[in-house]
């Protein structure tokens, strides 16, 4: 995790707002779009430099190939260079290959990167052999329970988070959050989450604070707490002012809640300066079809479709894709979905899954799929609104009138296109 430091002042922490309607504020935010100021990237590019040189004087040296494969992981974080994360992927493999110890540690690493380019079941394929070995079985128990998560195993998942029982340890509080979270119970994944805050602000730790403070701002927002979640995405800038992640998070705070594409657009042409995502394209999209600019639209779609494209991807933008094509080419996001059925089975997946089904015109198999694997099985917004969506179709109106309601108070992480059929279910 990037450990960097800049001046926080006061009116970054508070805010202050010259249109009450709006929570943001551009003076809050606008030091840190300045596409010149990027420290992460710049302090680890000398520390690249140095281990670069090591490593091509004996490339056979485990410790250099340790630290650039980190090295050209956390390059993938902060430029969106995928490029890095294949690259970082070679080197842990070697190191692994050549490793006469510590076979464990490696294979949490490369589980870790798998888990980046969503091969799930890869990744825990290596996290089963690593915990085959004697040491470090809670590093492995840690993120076994994540990929389980990942692969919709729950009871698996479950298993495991019952292993690393620590309510006092900030791992053990982050996972039991998103635990919660599945479940449903987002009032509890707060509070947890609140409560792996004070850990990590106690221990004064940075790449804690910057964690906890980006997901738990995510939280708050899901949450309807707009203000609490802009205020967190504030604190991680002033830790890292480069971060793009919470950059776009506030440029989709400023579309979703504030019907502001202009801004949002704005925020994100910064961000895409240093870091190339195909995602940007999507939400680019998303903010020209809300304005009614159907052929700018488009082009946004296209770029991402094409984007995409990168063999380096793999599946790791299957689910957007799904989506896209459901209204563009229903056939093609049938196939796509039953690929990432596949890769893992989850109510999520089977979702999307039904929603394909139901674009081809086979609502009576959307339904079937909703009933049998998504029912009662998730609370992601998304799922209940394809959910609805099948119901409708379906003549079921019971079902639809309790979804809507539901649905109503999550227009906010569904953005502006969803509310509007939302009014119309």
């Amino acid at each position: 995790m990037k450990k960097i430091i800049t001046i926080l002042f006061v009116t970054v922490l508070f805010g202050c707002q010259e249109n009450p309607k709006n929570i943001t504020n551009s003076k809050d935010y606008d030091p840190y779009l300045i596409t010149s100021n990027t420290p992460s990237k710049d302090l680890l590019q000398e520390e690249f430099k140095f281990w670069q040189k090591e490593f091509n004087n004996d490339s056979t040296h485990l410790m250099e190939m340790s630290r650039l494969a980190g090295m050209h992981a956390a390059l993938f974080g902060i430029t969106g260079d995928i490029s890095e994360l294949k690259t970082s992927e070679k080197l842990i493999k070697k190191s692994l290959d050549v490793s006469a110890r510590n076979k464990d540690s490696y294979m949490r690493s490369l589980a870790h990167n798998y888990v980046s380019q969503h091969r799930f079941k890869e990744a825990k394929v290596l996290l089963d052999s690593a915990y085959t070995f004697p040491d470090n079985h809670k590093e492995t128990e840690m993120m076994l329970f994540d990929v389980t998560m990942e692969l919709g195993d729950y009871k698996s998942a479950d298993t495991f988070l019952g292993k690393i029982k620590d309510p006092k340890d900030f791992n053990y509080l982050i996972r039991l959050a998103k635990w919660s979270d599945h479940s449903g119970n987002l009032e509890a994944a707060i509070k947890y989450m609140e409560q792996a805050k004070k850990i990590a602000e106690e221990r004064d730790n940075k790449g804690l604070k910057l964690w906890v403070y980006s997901n738990i701002g995510d939280f708050y927002g899901h949450a309807g707490r707009i203000q609490d979640s802009y205020n967190s995405y504030l604190k991680t800038l002033a830790i890292e002012p480069d971060n793009h992640y919470v950059k776009k998070q506030i440029a989709w705070m400023i579309y979703s809640s504030e019907k502001n594409t202009k801004e949002a657009n704005r925020i994100l042409d910064s961000v895409m300066t240093n870091h190339k995502a195909p995602d940007y394209y999507l939400l680019k999209g998303q903010m020209a079809e809300f304005d009614g600019n159907t052929s700018e639209a488009k082009k946004e779609y296209n770029k991402f479709i094409k984007a995409t494209e990168n063999p380096d991807y793999g599946g790791m933008y299957n689910t957007y894709l799904i989506d896209l094509y459901a209204d563009r080419a229903p056939e093609k996001a049938l196939k796509l979905a039953a690929m990432e059925i596949t890769n893992r089975a989850t109510p999520e997946t089977y979702q999307l899954l039904a929603y394909a089904q139901l674009k081809v015109g086979d609502k009576e198999a959307a339904l079937k799929t909703i009933e049998e694997y998504v029912e009662g099985k998730t609370s992601e917004p998304k799922a209940l609104f394809h959910s609805a969506l099948i119901y409708k179709a379906n003549g079921m109106k019971e079902k639809v009138a309790s979804l809507k309601e539901e649905l109503m108070g999550a227009t906010y992480e569904l953005g502006p296109i969803k509310a509007k059929e939302i009014e119309n279910l």
